[in-house]
């Protein structure tokens, strides 16, 4: 059991991407798992007209369980002693190109926040939406960016290989918005999108040196996201109702085809683990 969660030379600090994948799964049935559980117990509580139709609703339907998923993935990487590691500053550089990630994520957020029609939404929906987004932003970028960065860097993969798998493991944590809809042409756009989100998280990762700006980054975009559409499905179909949402919805077409082209511009490849930090040049 030491071997599992402490030693050095342990199951962990082997990396792997199938790891990776197991900790992506792990933290998806506790978010169900959790989801399932509070619909269970506390759904008498949620009034009619979605998630946003009340504060209550908000927390029922999306705090709860991402916020059990966050604390759940925050207590597994302080069990491995990884905290320090994936919070410590980035083991290996950005270069000046990849600004334009934190460009490209971050002009969307600015116009929804601008847009938002906050008049519409009922007492304390919005406080409680953009409280859930922080932890959206925690929960989802320490079990990508986070876990699933380390581990593919402790098994040596070139940064090229870490940013397409972990964004990939990012896009299919978003197969779950298929879950008693089935899946169409709408769930196929947002996967495609949710992936080159996470190329572009990745690169606001090592450009600014820190997962903690990914972890903003992503989330005021996906409170701004729900507070402005509805929901990232509505979203990527590029509705809007006013001129700064228009403008922000562009962001959706931006962030793919910024990430298409960083494809072939992330370089470099971590030597060592993590916690010692020793990399090639990017």
């Amino acid at each position: 059991m030491a071997d599992f969660w402490q030693d050095r030379d342990g199951f962990w600090n082997r990396g792997g991407w199938w790891r990776a994948l197991l900790v992506t799964a792990a933290y998806l049935l506790v978010y169900l798992g959790v989801g399932q559980l509070v619909g269970v117990t506390l759904g008498h509580m949620i009034i009619d007209g979605g998630p946003f139709a009340s504060a209550t609703n908000v927390i029922i339907e999306l705090l709860i369980p991402i916020g059990a998923g966050a604390l759940v993935i925050l207590v597994f990487l302080a069990a491995i002693g990884w905290i320090t590691p994936v919070f410590s500053r980035q083991p290996i550089g950005g270069r000046p190109w990849m600004w334009l990630a934190v460009a490209v994520v971050a002009y969307p957020i600015i116009f929804r926040f601008i847009g938002i029609d906050y008049g519409s939404f009922p007492p304390g929906v919005v406080v409680v939406t953009l409280i859930t987004g922080l932890f959206i932003g925690i929960a989802e970028e320490l079990v990508t960016r986070g876990a699933g960065v380390a581990l593919l860097r402790k098994a040596g993969h070139k940064e090229l290989v870490v940013a397409v798998i972990s964004s990939a493991l990012f896009a299919l944590m978003h197969l779950v918005n298929a879950i008693g809809v089935g899946f169409s042409i709408t769930i196929l756009v947002l996967l495609v999108y949710t992936f080159f989100f996470g190329i572009c998280m990745y690169l606001v990762m090592r450009v600014t040196g820190s997962i903690v700006w990914a972890i903003v980054m992503h989330g005021l975009t996906d409170p701004t996201l729900f507070l402005s559409t509805g929901g990232i499905d509505t979203a990527v179909e590029g509705a809007a109702e006013n001129i700064w949402l228009a403008i922000a919805a562009t962001g959706n077409i931006a962030v793919i085809l910024f990430g298409i082209v960083a494809l072939f511009l992330i370089r470099g490849r971590v030597l060592t683990p993590v916690a010692e930090g020793s990399a090639l040049p990017a």
